[in-house]
């Protein structure tokens, strides 16, 4: 009889603590996940096997893949487990982003994706559509959590803000990712020689997408030292050793920054000519910078990728004056911060 796959073991592991939440919390101590999500031919599997020390190359994704990595904490101690899942075919495949997600691994579960930074005009279609897919069904998932651990529900709404200083200035214009977020840009080495302009609208915007979720952001490429960089951080995620304090925001260097660290101020205002901020008619500081950056990167082939509605504008869960009220607060505070901007100038 042949021995089970790597990829039926998982399928039981998920479906066994699906079956047995009732009894526990569904969390095991020393154990985590972290699901890889990205542009096509991104590079999300070298980074994994970069981070398990495993010299082989790289296989294109199929679909859905997983695969483990141990750790040992000391002596005749059980060793940490990390669960590592990788969705391939872009934001073709978004249906299957509820098969690792549950409300028994919710609690343990971190997100990284990884952004080809080679491609610009692919770039915003992806980022939006596969964070709002996950995003809409980690909400789903936390709110099915909700009824059964009410607590457990609450303090992951709470440790969302963990990132963010009580005192930071930015607190009540950034949304932050439900679970932990880390997001990549990968072929540095190619984006290095791209045109300055290019490269400073790219990575102003990828710093105010990061912010503004509170996750981590950084680039990387073949090199070593990214790549070891990279690995301490999703080492992080997966066993969870401390945090890197390092910064970068140079843009004429790979990008380093750790949630929580950036700011509004920091990053500026979306690069504009003309100081035509106001005719961009945005509902949001994100479909604001959204704007900015189609404008020099076009999306292409919009038609092969999937559309994900973004559930806080879906009609059937509208409520006209509590949305209005919120378009209305995120377009003030936000405008005003830009005008404030412009005019330091």
């Amino acid at each position: 009889m042949p021995s089970e796959t790597l990829w039926e073991i998982a399928k039981a592991e998920v479906e066994k603590r699906s079956s047995n939440g009732s009894e526990s919390d569904g969390v095991e101590i020393g154990e985590k996940s972290v699901f890889f999500i990205g542009s096509k031919n991104g590079g999300k599997t070298t980074i994994i096997l970069r981070c398990l020390d495993r010299d082989e190359p790289p296989k294109p994704t199929l679909a859905l893949e997983y695969t483990y990595g141990r750790k040992a904490k000391g002596h005749n101690i059980p060793k940490d487990i990390a669960h590592f899942w990788e969705l391939g075919g872009g934001t073709s495949l978004l249906d299957l982003i509820s098969v690792p997600i549950t409300s028994d691994t919710l609690r343990t579960f971190s997100i990284v994706l990884v952004l080809d930074l080679s491609k610009p005009n692919d770039l915003w279609p992806t980022m939006e559509n596969l964070l709002q897919a996950t995003k809409s069904h980690v909400n789903k998932v936390i709110m099915k959590l909700g009824k059964k651990n009410s607590k457990a529900s609450s303090e992951m709404r709470q440790k969302i803000w963990s990132n963010m200083q009580k005192d930071h200035p930015d607190r009540e214009i950034i949304d932050p990712f439900p679970i932990p977020l880390v997001i990549i840009g990968s072929k540095y080495d190619i984006f290095q020689d791209f045109d300055s302009e290019k490269r400073k609208v790219i990575c102003k915007t990828l710093r105010f997408v990061a912010h503004y979720y509170g996750a981590s952001l950084m680039f990387t490429s073949k090199s070593e030292a990214l790549l070891l960089k990279i690995r301490g951080v999703i080492n992080q995620l997966a066993f969870g050793i401390d945090k890197s304090k390092s910064i970068c925001v140079d843009q004429n260097k790979p990008l380093f920054i750790t949630a929580g660290l950036d700011s509004l101020n920091q990053i500026g205002s979306p690069p504009v000519p003309d100081n035509d901020i106001g005719k961009l008619h945005a509902r949001s500081p994100m479909e604001l910078w959204k704007k900015v950056y189609e404008r020099l990167f076009p999306p292409k082939n919009t038609n092969t990728l999937k559309d994900i509605k973004d559930p806080a504008r879906d009609p059937q869960y509208a409520e006209s004056e509590v949305d209005e009220m919120r378009i209305q607060k995120d377009q003030t505070k936000y405008m005003m911060w830009c005008q404030i901007d412009w005019n330091m100038k």
